[in-house]
């Protein structure tokens, strides 16, 4: 895979998001750790005390040493080593317990030597409440001692989990976080590498016909400055219309080309200062030159701008608007030119009277190769790349630009040029 600087955040992002997750399950499980031993000690040191207890009762002395075994997770054995009173066991384990606030549900059972056997003794809910189930056989002897007592946790474990619940809760999110991103990432490689294909499908189709189409027009321009063409107007006619055609469709590979290299990032900027009035003025000139029809054009700015600008990007920016607003009329083309400035910097407002466009496909008329789909508009010339281009030359330039519809009839394109690009 190239790291192109698209690949270094994705895979990043990726690192970054996977470290926290590794970083997260560490902390939940030395907080697991924290926890068990936590409720583990209080167990030891509750035990411990009803023991003391005990001895204190049958007034003999503790015997040095450890008189609490843990034999499982949840399984305690407290040594004695002699008698005590059965009856007065589980108030001393309820005190204790309550003591180290240690609330969980227990159920003890007490060595019978007489029996040979562990006499179950009662179950204590922490809440309260009824148990859904005893466990008399869970207790098992212990051949090493004579008196002893043991106690069993059921739910220690759901205890564990529980007092994570907050970890466990953003753990979980971060791994949701992780799958939409691995999820999202794989969508954007699947587009970009759609997005590429097409970027290579469209520059050699294009290049593919320019070559045969440069052939066309030699051929043609060579052919119609011969004797026998000139000579018959019906033959000059025709090669008169191979040779505009060839040359519409050389206008619109250029453009083709034109975006395609402006995809690739391929473009600088070379900004001077541009009359604004004098580029509008040769606008209007080849705009009525290309259609060949009346176009009333009627510019009004409040007063000369000299604008900053790349003056080949900002005459094509006016001339594909302008042109637009041509195509799009249904009757006589009027085009407004109007200026404004504002605490923003300037307004150029180019209003023409056209047909409009409906209010579903405005949102979209800057999108690459888009083109509204209307009865009026099936014979007109263009692959959706006009607005998108002018679009494109707004965002260099770091302009803003939008289109809505009039009142009546017709649109207005909206160019806000900054304050420090105009004088």
């Amino acid at each position: 895979m190239k790291f192109n600087k698209f690949n270094t955040v994705i895979l990043a992002g990726f690192i970054a998001i996977v470290g926290v997750i590794v970083m997260q399950l560490f902390l939940l499980n030395q907080a697991y750790i924290f926890e068990k031993k936590d409720i583990e000690d209080k167990i030891h040191f509750a035990l411990q005390d009803v023991v003391n207890k005990i001895y204190r009762d049958n007034k003999k002395e503790l015997p040095i040493g450890n008189q609490i075994k843990k034999v499982s997770e949840n399984y305690f054995v407290a040594n004695v080593n002699d008698v005590f009173e059965n009856n007065i066991l589980e108030q001393y384990l309820k005190n204790e317990f309550e003591k180290v606030k240690l609330e969980l549900d227990y159920e003890y059972a007490i060595y019978d030597c007489s029996s040979d056997a562990m006499v179950y003794g009662n179950y204590v809910s922490a809440k309260g409440k009824e148990p859904s189930k005893f466990c008399a056989d869970c207790f098992s002897k212990n051949s090493d001692l004579t008196y002893y007592f043991a106690v069993r946790f059921p739910n220690i474990k759901q205890t564990y989990f529980r007092s994570l619940s907050q970890y466990w809760i953003f753990t979980g999110v971060l791994f949701l976080v992780l799958i939409i991103y691995v999820y999202s990432v794989l969508l954007m490689l699947k587009q970009k590498r759609y997005t590429d294909l097409q970027k290579d499908f469209i520059n050699n189709m294009t290049h593919e016909f320019k070559t045969p189409l440069a052939s066309i027009l030699i051929a043609s321009n060579y052919a119609n400055t011969q004797k026998e063409i000139i000579d018959n107007p019906k033959l000059s006619k025709y090669m008169q219309i191979i040779i505009n055609q060839s040359n519409k469709l050389n206008q619109h590979i250029e453009k083709i080309l034109y975006v395609a290299k402006t995809e690739s990032k391929q473009i600088e900027l070379e900004k001077s200062k541009v009359d604004l009035k004098v580029l509008l003025e040769l606008v209007r000139e080849n705009i009525i030159l290309k259609h060949q029809k009346e176009i009333n054009i009627d510019i009004q700015l409040e007063r000369n701008y000299i604008v900053q600008a790349d003056e080949f990007h900002f005459y094509n920016l006016i001339y594909n608007i302008m042109d637009n607003a041509v195509k799009y009329s249904n009757q006589n083309p009027e085009i407004k030119i109007q200026s404004k400035e504002n605490s923003k910097g300037l307004t150029l407002k180019f209003t023409d009277n056209g047909c409009g466009i409906p209010e579903n496909d405005l949102p979209f008329v800057f999108d690459k190769f888009y083109r509204v789909a209307r009865e009026d508009s099936k014979d007109i010339e263009g692959f959706g790349i006009g607005l998108s281009y002018v679009k494109r030359v707004c965002e260099w330039h770091k302009w803003k630009v939008e289109a809505k519809n009039n009142e009546e009839k017709g649109i207005t394109i909206t160019i806000q040029i900054n304050k420090n690009d105009y004088e």
